[in-house]
């Protein structure tokens, strides 16, 4: 698959380099801050986002990544606001990142092995389905609040909405998403938390849902889910 990622691209040195980004991507997630990490590509600590843009553009156009943009600031719409420094890639495939990470030992998943962290494949699932439901994908990164997984844009309000991804069982705990919450001049309605919990319910403004619940999102109907 690696090797089909970049099979079109014509130009041997960017094939090289289009592939280097898809095989980092499911490492990238593992990482805290879960970016792609520019000066990993080629070693090159002097490169920056912008000496890539053709590459992930690639992988973007082609299907086979799908690009999460840091917002700040956010208003809407979100697109007027995001940046292509801090950017976020996920596989679109969920299946395929689980069988990078595990192989064929489907227990990994099945099992919900207090061991195995499954953060990442929750953040893919989520990001597959808002991408599938139409939505242009967000994430908040601010030096000062945290980071919140995702943002999407709230036609209804004329804000957005945002979505935390929890895979433990400390999914009511989220401080990076109280303290957006916090901020009124943001104006934010409503705010989802998809856990591995099979409880809905609402407090303090969140509503938390099971991860499932995602297939609901569509960008028509997630400003009416409660």
């Amino acid at each position: 698959y690696a090797v089909d990622a970049s099979k079109y691209e014509e130009e041997n040195g960017r094939k090289l380099k289009v592939r280097r980004i898809f095989e980092m991507i499911p490492s990238n997630l593992e990482n805290k801050k879960k970016r792609v990490i520019i000066k990993d590509i080629e070693n090159k600590s002097w490169k920056r986002s912008e000496n890539y843009q053709d590459e992930f553009e690639y992988l973007i156009s082609a299907g086979v990544a799908l690009e999460v943009k840091a917002v700040s600031t956010p208003s809407y719409p979100l697109a007027a606001n995001s940046g292509k420094n801090l950017l976020k890639l996920y596989l679109n495939d969920v299946g395929l990142l689980s069988g990078m990470y595990f192989k064929n030992n489907i227990r990994a998943i099945m099992s919900d092995e207090g061991s195995i962290n499954l953060g990442s494949v929750y953040e893919t699932v989520v990001a597959q389905e808002l991408r599938a439901h139409g939505h242009e994908l967000f994430y908040y990164d601010n030096k000062k609040n945290g980071e919140v997984d995702f943002l999407i844009d709230d036609a209804d309000n004329l804000s957005n909405i945002p979505i935390e991804v929890k895979s433990g069982k400390d999914y009511t705990v989220h401080s990076a998403l109280n303290k957006f919450l916090s901020v009124k001049d943001y104006n934010i309605k409503r705010a989802y938390v998809l856990s591995n919990s099979r409880d809905v319910v609402t407090k303090d403004g969140v509503t938390y849902l099971p991860v499932y619940y995602v297939m609901f999102f569509s960008i028509f109907a997630a400003e009416n889910l409660m």
